[in-house]
């Protein structure tokens, strides 16, 4: 992998993780017209290791809510009058919000990795959940903000956040935030918890694949690109990483900035314009499947 392709990954990588439009198919696709075998080892574990950098920017972003948060549990914890902090609750719900996906990826993760990896699974899904996030945009009456999220609403959207490992099309993110609206969470709220319960799946997702992987970035032998052969290796790793930490930064706050006025309609067009031409690409055999 030479730097150039590295950069460009950790620029895809770095818009797309938190936006509601899947960052894993458009690193498929920009992976399958560099020429690499996404089903690899190798490139499966650059991109399980170059993600560790946006969920860095997302801590960073957010470390004063999480320092507050963490705070007001611990507090909680300790002192019965402290429960009473919405804080409090918030914490606990991200712990319980975070449950589904765990147990997901535990027990399916070979599933997952497997069938389920496939093209056609990331465009289906991408079209279809398009839809989901329609209906969800559409509801009226989101007036609820931070301070009202319950450990049922937790659950509901941990239990939508189990749905992106299983069909990576959905997204992360596009499943978390239709699960706020149609809790009636604002827009911007939505987008914030979406944030919240995503970070402790993301870290532990992240380092759980970067320890089990990191070795084939080099180890895996040699992967096919363009007729010849290529192993990626750690500088391009660390360079696309450390870009998607950078870009990846600005992509939060651009996103905070335009929920709190517009709603996701650009997103959903953009999704179901990206599922067609994917399948178009798989059809024509211009990515492989």
């Amino acid at each position: 992998m030479n730097w150039w392709q590295a950069v460009i990954l950790g620029i895809v990588e770095g818009i797309t993780e938190y936006l509601p439009v899947s960052s894993t198919g458009h690193l498929r696709i920009v992976e399958n017209l560099m020429g690499f075998k996404t089903q690899g080892a190798g490139i499966t574990a650059f991109t399980a290791v170059i993600q560790i950098g946006a969920i860095i920017a997302a801590i960073i972003f957010f470390w004063g809510d999480i320092v507050r948060i963490v705070g007001a549990w611990f507090k909680g914890l300790l002192d019965k009058d402290a429960r009473e902090d919405p804080d409090y609750t918030l914490g606990w719900g991200i712990i319980i919000g975070s449950i589904p996906v765990a147990v997901v990826g535990l027990v399916l993760g070979d599933f997952i990795r497997g069938p389920l990896s496939s093209i056609w699974v990331v465009a289906g899904a991408l079209i279809v959940w398009s839809f989901v996030m329609m209906f969800a945009d559409r509801r009226e009456g989101l007036t609820r903000g931070m301070r009202d999220v319950t450990l049922t609403d937790s659950l509901v959207i941990g239990c939508f956040q189990a749905l992106s490992p299983l069909f990576p099309g959905i997204s992360r993110s596009g499943a978390t935030i239709s699960a706020g609206l149609f809790r009636g969470f604002d827009r911007e709220t939505a987008t914030r918890l979406s944030f919240f319960m995503g970070i402790p799946a993301l870290v532990a997702a992240g380092v759980y694949e970067a320890i089990g992987s990191a070795s084939d970035i080099t180890a895996a032998g040699p992967i096919l690109t363009n007729g010849g052969t290529a192993v990626i290796g750690w500088g391009p790793t660390i360079i696309a990483l450390l870009v998607s930490l950078v870009v990846a930064y600005f992509s939060i706050a651009w996103l905070l900035k335009f929920v709190s006025s517009n709603k996701f309609t650009s997103f959903i067009w953009y999704r179901i314009a990206l599922g067609v031409i994917i399948l178009v690409l798989a059809l024509t055999g211009l990515v492989a499947v």
